[in-house]
């Protein structure tokens, strides 16, 4: 759902409580660009953002069993609609808030990842669980379209989500990973290491969606903070962090 975006800045430091605290269950890609645009919204409302981190998959079986979070920002689509489905979100507030990207990234200075892959790679290569991380499906998805699938399977070490892919990298557990984008640019520049951004024509493109829970569907400071992702401040972060806006 789109919501208005006149004088939003009016609307929700007029109509929301003193305080009101709003408690978001986060995908684990997301991190950065979430805490940069929790704590603008916060000097912005003087509402408190409570930020969990964690994979799509984990954190969509926490909300069925019953977790308090107030909103889910996904790393996929499927995941939002099930709890749609399922009677534990509200249906129309449901919309993509940023198109995520894969990279190969290494922490080694001025070498060429996709070179280090197609040329004999044998050594360990990081991803993210599938069956947890949709950034773990683009990264199958990846290798399947370089005919790299078989080959490199025997090398796959998973991280259970994004951050512990990145990790794995990023501690010299695995020379090479596929991780999101947004885990090592910052202002359209990475920042550490060497990447190479993956083509998007090599995997499924990453819509990320938002959806409000029925445990936020009564809090102004959870539906003003959905509003908020959809402004032009909030979309800025996210393009900093390597991220499109669909």
């Amino acid at each position: 759902m789109k919501f208005p975006l006149i004088n939003l800045s009016l609307l929700l430091l007029l109509a929301l409580p003193v305080r009101a605290d709003v408690l978001v269950a986060v995908a684990s890609n997301f991190t950065a660009p979430a805490q940069a645009i929790a704590a603008a919204f916060e000097q912005q409302t003087g509402q408190r953002v409570r930020l969990a981190f964690g994979a799509s998959g984990k954190l969509t079986a926490q909300i069925v069993q019953g977790a308090p979070f107030e909103i889910f920002l996904s790393a996929d689509q499927a995941k939002p609609e099930l709890l749609v489905a399922q009677g534990q979100a509200v249906a129309a507030s449901r919309f993509t808030y940023a198109m995520g990207k894969l990279v190969l990234w290494t922490v080694q200075d001025g070498v060429e990842p996709y070179q280090q892959l197609t040329q004999n790679y044998s050594a360990r290569l990081a991803l993210a669980d599938p069956r947890l991380a949709p950034y773990g499906v683009a990264a199958q998805q990846t290798l399947s379209s370089l005919n790299l699938l078989e080959s490199t399977r025997r090398q796959w070490v998973m991280g259970e989500n994004i951050s512990q892919t990145w990790q794995f990298v990023a501690t010299g557990n695995a020379p090479l990973g596929l991780v999101a984008l947004s885990q090592v640019m910052e202002n359209g520049q990475i920042v550490r290491g060497s990447g190479w951004v993956v083509p998007q024509a090599l995997y499924q493109p990453i819509h990320q969606d938002a959806v409000l829970l029925k445990k936020g569907a009564q809090n102004p400071a959870a539906q003003a903070f959905l509003r908020y992702l959809q402004q032009p401040q909030a979309q800025a972060i996210m393009q900093r962090f390597g991220y499109g806006i669909e």
